[in-house]
């Protein structure tokens, strides 16, 4: 770089941009991406590519010239797609005012935050979480304030005590994860009910990230193939807004397309929100979203049944006695601590060194996270076998 050029002073840039927190998954994938015969279990995304009916809505679309700027809130045909899809999954009419298309489930997180808190507010998460969750709301201007959820045997659960004392006057909202990553918890009708009841009582929006509600594995918590939602809880005054993706479902991580289901008396704001975001998502893309709604169940059972597959060969690494990893109730991760080992960091760099492994550090989902690791197990049996094969290995070398 020539030294000559001025570079700005970080001293200029807004608090809001500099504060943003790194991604520790990001810092291990970059490690250990492109090492020969690595097994990349980091990051939440499967092995399939996006199937060909999907693709080929994508090109059809492209052939017929649909190239051109088109609605704010999504053409039309996916907006009653989603509301068809809707109303399969929850048993109830569902309107189509109610979608939002956006550019990935990112891009509807951050217009749910800037719709509700901004500086000077507080968001309420619970933790271990999604580290974008935070990233969101600290880029909004808005405190992320962390609360720790409680894991016993059974797995992890939320403290709602300990929740509702966390709320203060300047707390604008609650982000509900469920089924959760990186843990796996899986929120029951009880819990959706007392998470309601919390945010009427002050006066909250909840913000609903239920994007793995279709991967639920305890079949106490599963309705009609699916985990418990807020749909099943809320009356259409509660102020709830779900944030929602095709990637998990549909192999489509690469696409970025997403929705907010929101309100629709609240179409103009988020309109306009999109409008200064993305001006809208390309038609040839949501033309292949129509396709993954009205044709991908069978894809998505085969996705399904990949995730519980791999989660029952994950249980393994409790055989050797060194790893705490009670069952996930839902999503596909396994999220598990190592007997001894402190710094989740760098026990993840030392899997990549010594076991070929790409893990996420537990750490990158919060302090509540320390300690833990993440493994992605929606991939081929074959891989997921080998990769706990080789961490088995290394695990008395890691818990020394």
């Amino acid at each position: 770089m020539d030294s000559s050029i001025a570079i700005p002073s970080l001293s200029k840039l807004r608090p809001e941009a500099e504060q943003a927190p790194a991604s520790g998954i990001v810092d291990v994938a970059n490690y250990g991406r492109g090492r020969p015969g690595i097994i990349p279990l980091w990051v939440g995304e499967g092995d399939l590519p996006t199937p060909a009916f999907i693709c080929e809505a994508a090109t059809r679309s492209l052939a017929t010239g649909e190239t051109f700027y088109t609605y704010q809130s999504g053409i039309p045909e996916l907006r009653e797609a989603l509301a068809r899809y809707h109303e399969r999954l929850y048993g109830k009419a569902s309107d189509p005012e109610r979608f939002f298309v956006n550019s990935g489930g990112m891009p509807a997180l951050q217009i749910a935050i800037r719709m509700v808190a901004g500086t000077g507010d507080e968001v309420l998460v619970p933790t271990p979480a999604w580290p974008n969750f935070v990233g969101a709301i600290v880029i909004a201007g808005a405190q992320a304030v962390g609360v720790p959820m409680n894991i016993d045997a059974h797995g992890w659960n939320i403290d709602l005590e300990r929740l509702e004392k966390a709320v203060t006057p300047r707390t604008r909202a609650l982000v509900i994860n469920s089924p959760s990553n990186p843990t796996g918890w899986t929120a029951s009708h009880d819990d959706l009910s007392a998470l309601l009841d919390i945010a009427r009582r002050h006066g909250l929006w909840i913000i609903a990230d239920e994007i793995y509600g279709r991967f639920i594995h305890d079949p106490t918590l599963t309705v009609g193939g699916r985990s418990p939602s807020f749909r099943d809880v809320m009356t259409p005054e509660d102020c709830v807004l779900f944030i929602q993706t095709f990637s998990k479902n549909w192999a489509m991580t690469g696409w970025r397309l997403g929705w907010l289901e929101a309100p629709p008396p609240l179409g103009p704001v988020i309109e306009n929100l999109i409008q200064y975001q993305t001006s809208g998502t390309p038609v040839f893309i949501q033309r292949a979203g129509i396709a993954a709604l009205d044709e991908g169940e069978s894809f998505l059972a085969d996705q399904i049944a990949r995730a519980r597959a791999g989660r029952a060969i994950v249980q393994r690494l409790t055989e050797s006695g060194l790893v705490e990893l009670p069952p996930p109730s839902g999503a596909f991760y396994a999220f598990f601590k190592i007997r001894g080992a402190k710094n989740a960091k760098d026990i993840a760099m030392r899997l990549i060194d010594e076991a070929n492994v790409g893990l996420a550090p537990g750490s990158a989902f919060g302090d509540a996270g320390e300690g833990y690791l993440r493994l992605c197990y929606l991939r081929k049996a074959e891989d997921v076998e080998e990769a706990v094969r080789r961490i088995a290995e290394a695990l008395p070398r890691l818990a020394a």
